[in-house]
């Protein structure tokens, strides 16, 4: 459904949120203001409404009503990124934020914003954390339980202090509280593949035995936290933790992991299927190992096992359809075959199909501007390649949904040559090639069949891929 916006957005938007609880406090509004927006609209998810696409104004603002909802967190999404907003009944809320820097510029205001401004902080917080992932785990262990036994206190004491200024639901309190704690879990589930890396994790067993003594306080059926990142991050991390115990019953002892094992994939969907309570969540643990898995196999039997297994325990359909498109995307992907087609749009618009671009050995690689880092790194990357193989044709595809003047602006800004810069002319397409991530990189060769849909511009052994294409 789409909803536009309503003739008294202006009102709202100069008096503020507060006159429109009070003049009618049985609805909740969310609304607010986006600079330098990429598309004329924000959409907003939740897994119980689903999607609502509520376009801007020409003052590139927006509002919307609920009348009957179910309060919890819902997802905002614009011009490839998103954040989350808590609703609940008689909120009036309004954010503002710039697309140049999304999560950092967000500023909720009006009734509810305090918890949202209070979410969002927190979340900045622990992106500037996980940032320092490596450094946690050189820690010994006794070291990393002090620094986050300390941490959590803190945290906690700061959650507490928040609480006694006013009073919150408890549904924003469990929110709040699961965030300390699944992330203080979180990075001491991911400890042992950092700290004794693939050659040495059969180690893990040597871990002190009181290390993980807070899994008994784990609730496997937050169905309210299915969309949180702390815990759905936790909840993966913890899954490939509690299956290495399987996993090093069934190899030598002193074998490298192998996070591929057909044994250990399987295992960690019976534990998700066994412990996880609520469907919302067994349903995304179950969806994303299973994608996983798939993506990065090229054996068919095992795909197939893994497969199984998933349609077995998993019960949201759509989910199932979304994997099942995968395979056959992937199938039609494998080495030797003919590389699929796609529109593209030019930089100077001009309309084209991905298969008449290709007349030699090519290098196709995909970019967003929401990571600047990798986007300039890549062309960067392919600069030098280009001089290395001048044989090679490099094509740079973007993937973004905005509108294509963001894409050209972006590229103009940077200064990088705009030859062989295309998108695709419908998002939709971005499916035909699997495009998993903007790390994927496809080599064809100059017949037009893929050599792989696998490679990656940063991996050592790339150019010698590349080689290897030139000398087909």
């Amino acid at each position: 459904m789409k909803f536009y916006i309503i003739s008294f957005l202006a009102s709202v938007l100069v008096f503020g949120c507060k006159d429109i609880s009070t003049e009618n406090s049985d609805y909740t509004y969310f609304g607010g203001e986006i600079i330098n927006p990429k598309n004329n609209h924000v959409t907003l998810y939740s897994p119980e409404t689903g999607y609502d696409t509520l376009f801007l104004d020409k003052q590139n603002r927006f509002l919307k009503k609920l009348e009957t909802f179910k309060p919890g967190l819902f997802s905002f999404m614009h011009g490839g990124e998103y954040q989350l907003v808590l609703l609940e009944p008689s909120d009036s809320i309004m954010l503002r934020l710039n697309t140049i820097d999304f999560d950092e510029s967000l500023v909720f205001t009006g009734v509810g914003s305090k918890k949202n401004n209070y979410l969002i902080k927190t979340f900045l917080e622990n992106e500037i954390e996980i940032k320092k992932r490596n450094t946690f785990c050189r820690m010994s262990p006794e070291e990393l339980e002090s620094y986050l036994d300390s941490t959590k206190k803190i945290k906690l004491e700061e959650l507490n202090s928040f609480l006694d200024k006013k009073p919150f639901s408890d549904l924003f309190k469990s929110i709040a509280e699961a965030n300390i704690d699944y992330n203080y879990y979180y990075y001491k589930e991911i400890y042992p593949f950092g700290y004794y890396g693939n050659h040495q994790l059969a180690h893990y067993k040597d871990l002190p035995q009181d290390f993980y003594d807070y899994r008994k306080e784990i609730d496997y059926g937050l169905d309210h936290l299915s969309e949180y990142p702390s815990y759905n991050q936790f909840m993966l991390a913890h899954f490939n933790n509690l299956a290495l115990t399987d996993y090093y019953d069934n190899v030598a002892y002193h074998e490298a992991f192998d996070k591929q094992s057909l044994n250990y994939n399987l295992e960690k969907l019976r534990l998700i299927d066994s412990l996880v309570t609520s469907n919302k969540v067994k349903n995304y643990l179950l969806k994303i190992n299973t994608r996983e898995f798939v993506y990065n196999s090229t054996d068919s039997d095992e795909i197939s096992q893994v497969l199984n297994s998933y349609l077995e325990k998993a019960t949201d359909d759509n989910d199932k359809k979304d994997i099942n498109k995968l395979l056959t995307i992937l199938n039609n992907l494998k080495p030797g075959k003919n590389l699929p087609n796609a529109e593209l749009v030019g930089f100077n618009d001009e309309d084209v199909m991905l298969n008449s671009l290709i007349s030699k050995p090519t290098v196709i690689y995909f970019w967003s501007s929401n990571n600047d880092l990798i986007f300039k790194n890549s062309h960067y990357r392919t600069k030098r390649l280009k001089a290395k193989f001048p044989e090679v044709e490099f094509i740079a595809i973007n993937i973004n949904n905005d509108d294509k003047k963001y894409w050209k602006s972006t590229l103009q800004n940077s200064k990088f040559p705009t030859q062989n810069e295309y998108r695709f002319k419908d998002k939709s397409m971005s499916n035909v090639l699997a495009i998993n991530s903007i790390y994927t990189v496809i080599l064809v060769d100059d017949d037009g069949k893929i050599v792989t849909s696998r490679g990656s511009l940063f991996n050592k052994d790339f150019e010698n891929e590349i080689q290897t294409l030139v000398s087909r």
